[in-house]
C-alpha cells in the first residue's frame, strides 16, 4: 500500500479547511456579508465586495448550479414604480459585478421585486430595512427549474447580464 508523503496530506487537508462554507436556507445562499447600493442610486458600495466574492466562489464550487436569481427587494417607501425600477437596476448591478468576479453569465438571472415581498413591517425603520434586501436563490439545477416554478420567481427580469 503507498503512503502519501505527510506534506502533501498537510497541504490538502489546510486545502479542505480553507474552503469557503456554503449555507442555504431552503433554495436561497445565505450570504455572511451586507450587499449595499449607494442612497438612491443602483451602484454597489465597496462594503459589498466581500458578499460579491462570497457568491462568485458558491457559483464556482456549484457548477450544478445552472440559474441563480438576483433577487432585489425594497421597503414601500416613496413611489412604488420608482421602487420596482430601481430594485431592477439594482440587480442587473449585482449580476454585472458578478461576472466581472468571473462568474458565467448565462447562470445569472437579475431580478426585481420592488415592494412586493416584504418579510417586515413597512410601520417600522426595522421592518422597512429587512425589506430593503439582495437575496441569490437556486432557480436552476442542471439546467432545469427547481421544483417546476418559473425562473424568475415571480419578478421582473431586469435585463441580459452578458450584455
Amino acid at each position: 500500500m503507498s503512503r502519501l508523503p505527510f506534506a502533501l496530506i498537510l497541504v490538502a487537508t489546510l486545502a479542505v479547511a480553507d474552503a469557503p462554507k456554503f449555507e442555504l436556507d431552503g433554495n436561497r445562499l445565505k450570504v455572511p456579508y451586507p450587499v449595499v447600493f449607494e442612497t438612491g442610486k443602483a451602484a454597489l458600495k465597496a462594503d459589498s465586495a466581500d458578499a460579491i466574492a462570497h457568491v462568485a466562489a458558491y457559483l464556482e464550487a456549484k457548477s450544478y448550479v445552472s440559474t441563480l436569481r438576483i433577487e432585489v427587494h425594497s421597503d414601500s417607501q416613496g413611489d412604488a414604480k420608482v421602487n420596482q425600477t430601481m430594485t431592477e437596476k439594482r440587480s442587473l448591478a449585482v449580476a454585472k459585478a458578478l461576472v466581472a468576479k468571473g462568474a458565467d453569465c448565462k447562470r445569472l438571472l437579475p431580478v426585481g421585486f420592488g415592494e412586493t415581498k416584504p418579510v417586515g413591517d413597512n410601520a417600522t425603520p426595522e421592518g422597512r430595512a429587512a425589506n430593503r434586501r439582495t437575496e441569490f436563490v437556486n432557480a436552476g439545477l442542471r439546467g432545469k427549474a427547481i421544483g417546476g416554478m418559473p425562473l424568475d420567481g415571480g419578478g421582473v427580469v431586469a435585463g441580459d447580464p452578458c450584455k
